[in-house]
């Protein structure tokens, strides 16, 4: 069910009917199979990639189409909305891909880009450990200068589908402090097959196609041409990518909560008890109509936060606060499908139950729902800082 409150252009309306049909031929059911198999969505990767859906937003001089994050935005939450919700497609083109469009030299861009824009390459993104989370200012993954190269050692922690992808984006910090006592932090990229990376999984409760890993980095021989950008202008180029980041990762949890809804109408209108369609109670219908408002309200302001990425204007509050409210939309959305559908809600035939951590998971991750709180607390209310 669509919104007349969300509207599109002519051509993103053409664009979300495409990505709609494309991976409604695979439909939950296959994303289901892949996460139980423990198998890549290889198929349908590659059939996004080349239909040009997941370059969309990419450079056209380096394979992608020329679009704009609002165009990644519709291409990401319709393949969720179909069943479909790949946390790679937030890795590997919206934040890797952006990131090296936006710092990465010709040679970088040239090497990985169309790749990354037409399926073909899958870069991870390794950026947290175990001490510490959050606060990217204390990592302790360091690249060490070695002729004019660097080495790298240490361990990256939660790194998402490091095992099917060609290559890593990791943040490291130098070895020596600068003036102020900081380690600035720099970006190279590590094929997958480097001599000194390992990488061992994480046992998770998440139900996706995509597993988790904590990654070791045993003194990693690199070249220069793994360095994004300036050596120790890792943060300013970290910080491009958190913005895609935060408005793709709400795209996925709208897709959730807009596949669960439509599950849930459907069946409230084709199940009946005592001769009714349970939709008619209000006890069913009035949760239905909140979620339906919950997930249209998430939708605005995630589609807003995009259109202020592409004018080029301040759209770290934007972002944040459509992470925020999609997560927490769309796990009460599906929490309330899954109601609905009583004792079947619990039952993977239904196509519900198995999305429940992954939907959780987004309150966590990609930046948890409490430092929303306090960039929204510090910079939009203007309060004293809390960390």
């Amino acid at each position: 069910m669509d919104s007349s409150l969300i509207v599109d252009s002519p051509e993103r309306a053409a664009l979300r009917a495409a990505v709609g049909k494309l991976v409604g031929k695979y439909g939950h059911e296959y994303f289901a199979d892949c996460a139980t198999r423990h198998v890549e969505p290889t198929e349908l990767w590659k059939e996004l990639g080349a239909a040009g859906f997941l370059g969309v937003h990419l450079s056209a001089e380096y394979g992608g189409g020329g679009g704009t994050m609002s165009d990644l935005a519709v291409a990401i939450e319709e393949t969720a909305t179909q069943g479909c919700p790949l946390l790679m497609s937030v890795i590997s083109p919206a934040i890797c891909g952006t990131i090296l469009d936006k710092h990465g030299s010709h040679e970088i861009k040239s090497r990985w880009l169309p790749g990354i824009a037409d399926g073909s390459l899958k870069m991870a993104f390794a950026i947290t450990e175990p001490d510490a989370g959050s606060n990217s200012h204390v990592i302790t993954t360091t690249a060490r200068p070695d002729g004019d190269g660097w080495r790298i050692s240490g361990t990256k922690y939660w790194t998402s589908a490091i095992d099917e992808a060609d290559a890593v984006l990791v943040v490291v910090r130098q070895p020596e402090p600068d003036a102020k006592g900081k380690h600035p932090l720099s970006l190279f990229v590590v094929p997958t097959d480097a001599p000194g990376l390992s990488w061992t999984p994480i046992p998770a409760a998440l139900s996706q196609p995509e597993h988790q890993f904590t990654v070791f980095f045993d003194d990693v021989a690199i070249g220069p041409e793994a360095l994004i950008g300036v050596e120790g202008q890792g943060l300013r180029q970290v910080f491009s990518g958190l913005n895609p980041e935060r408005i793709t990762a709400a795209c996925i949890s709208n897709g959730i909560a807009r596949y669960a809804l439509n599950k849930a109408v459907r069946y409230a209108t084709e199940r009946q008890v005592w001769n009714v369609p349970i939709g008619a109670h209000q006890g069913v219908s009035h949760p239905l109509a909140e979620c339906y408002i919950g997930t249209q309200t998430a939708r605005l302001v995630t589609y807003r936060a995009a259109e202020l990425y592409d004018l080029g204007l301040e759209a770290g509050e934007a972002s944040n606060i459509a992470k925020f409210v999609s997560a927490d939309s769309s796990l009460r959305t599906l929490d309330q499908a899954m109601q609905v559908h009583g004792g079947n809600g619990m039952s993977l035939e239904y196509g519900l139950a198995d999305l429940w951590f992954v939907a959780r998971m987004l309150k966590t991750a990609p930046v948890s729902r409490e430092m929303v709180l306090n960039f929204v607390a510090q910079h939009s209310l203007k309060l004293p800082a809390s960390y």
